[in-house]
């Protein structure tokens, strides 16, 4: 007689993908591991931007999106009247 397969169960502490949602103070919040953190370089009070994706899935990012189209479109000003700013300058 085989003895049958013994279910595994998987420890979400060394699965460094998945965040659990807890509860602090009266809102919920995760925790994000120490890898993660050094590899997005967070330090405690940096702020991550939540993005929409197409997919209807979110991006987090430590870069603000907003920001980074502002400064595309800032760049196209000053290189379309680069001449005048040049001028302006002297």
């Amino acid at each position: 007689m085989t003895d049958a397969p013994k279910n595994k169960v998987k420890d979400t502490k060394s699965d460094s993908s998945t965040l659990q949602v807890r509860k602090i103070g009266n809102s919920i919040g995760f925790i994000l591991p120490k890898e993660t953190a050094v590899r997005l370089d967070l330090k405690e009070g940096d702020q991550l931007f939540m993005v929409d994706q197409p997919d209807g899935s979110l991006r987090l990012t430590p870069f603000n999106p907003k920001h980074a189209r502002t400064m595309e479109i800032a760049r196209k000003i000053m290189h379309e009247y680069r001449d005048t700013f040049a001028a302006l300058a002297k």
